[in-house]
């Protein structure tokens, strides 16, 4: 009997001490499952022989395009006395001839970092035997996917925005040229188009991924759709464009024919991110599209400022947002609608 008086007792006599301990406890903050699985794939990336080896292939490329463009630009700067204007920008469009300019490098180089940071992204799991695992977790399905593309995202935006302002700070270094606010702009700007093209190519990665089984057919389907479009569909927009020469060539035929051709072109999304950029670090290119000899005689020859290359490149920007969009879409979609169990 006395023990169960007690007890009460000791139990109310220990409910202050336990709220003293919860008043004095500092409160961790518990992540999300997605924000958790963020950081489990970005440690994956990082930790990978893959991402180390594309790392380095970039950065040699870089390196090596950015000598020969401060070798070029150090030439005008010497000759000119620094009176040329956007002179900063040509660190990444100019060349000597030896090696080709930065621009072309991340046109090149960068959807093979998106292939390579997504070719196996589920398929992975599905092979390893880890998805079924996964998914009896407490999380959703959606977060999966989800996950691995804004992991793989965060992480191409981190190195291509490290790689650009490395380009900078040497060239600074180098050329002891401060570069203009506007000139700063484009350059950001032209970071930001890479990091969209490359997640393009991304989400074409995820996709085939969450269609095949096997990581290999899904880097072969990819790569094969990166080479289709970078070798081989301009050859077939070459082919279209001479079987439908008009036989009488009158300068409107001739002009709806040029504007026919150029957006069967850029149905490629390596010809809108060429555009794009060279609209970007290029301020004297002041149209996309042919011109007409009146169009030519009004014009002001000077360069175009910041906001209207903005407005002239937008298409192109929407374009491979909404492309993008689209292959994540069907790999979202696909992904809900597997049957996981027993694979």
């Amino acid at each position: 009997m006395l023990e169960r008086i007690l007890q009460p007792r000791t139990e109310s006599s220990s409910q202050p001490a336990a709220k003293a301990d919860m008043m004095t406890t500092p409160r961790v903050d518990v992540l999300s499952p997605f924000w958790v699985l963020v950081q489990k794939e970005m440690a994956d990336h990082l930790r990978s022989w893959r991402f180390v080896i594309l790392v380095g292939l970039l950065a040699l490329t870089c390196i090596g395009s950015l000598y020969t463009a401060m070798t070029t630009i150090r030439d005008a700067v010497t000759s000119q006395g620094g009176s040329e204007s956007f002179l900063f920008l040509k660190l990444f469009t100019v060349s000597d001839g030896s090696l080709p300019p930065f621009i072309t490098f991340v046109g090149f180089l960068g959807p093979l970092l998106g292939i390579g940071m997504g070719f196996d992204a589920i398929s992975s799991e599905r092979s390893k035997g880890t998805l079924n695992r996964l998914l009896s977790q407490p999380l959703h399905r959606d977060t999966v996917i989800n996950a691995k593309f804004t992991a793989s995202l965060i992480v191409i935006t981190i190195l291509l925005f490290a790689l650009g302002f490395l380009v900078m700070g040497m060239g600074l270094i180098s050329i002891g040229i401060p570069p203009t606010p506007e000139e700063f702009a484009r350059m950001v700007f032209f970071l930001a188009l890479s990091v969209l093209y490359i997640a393009f190519w991304l989400s074409v990665s995820v996709l085939f991924s969450t269609r095949f089984r096997q990581a290999a057919t899904s880097a072969l389907a990819s790569i094969a759709v990166w080479l289709f479009f970078s070798v081989f569909f301009p050859m077939l927009v070459n082919l279209v464009a001479s079987s439908t020469m008009p036989a009488q060539a009158t300068p409107e035929k001739l002009l709806s024919h040029q504007h026919f051709v150029q957006n069967l072109s850029r149905l490629s999304p390596s010809q809108l991110y060429s555009e794009a950029t060279t609209t970007m670090l290029t301020p004297s290119v002041r149209s996309l599209g042919p011109l007409t000899m009146e169009q030519v005689y009004g014009a002001i020859p000077s360069p175009l400022p910041f906001g209207q290359s903005l407005l002239l490149v937008w298409p192109q920007m929407t374009g491979l947002l909404a492309a993008t969009a689209v292959c994540f879409g069907l790999s979202y979609v696909l992904f809900m609608r597997q049957e996981i169990r027993g694979r």
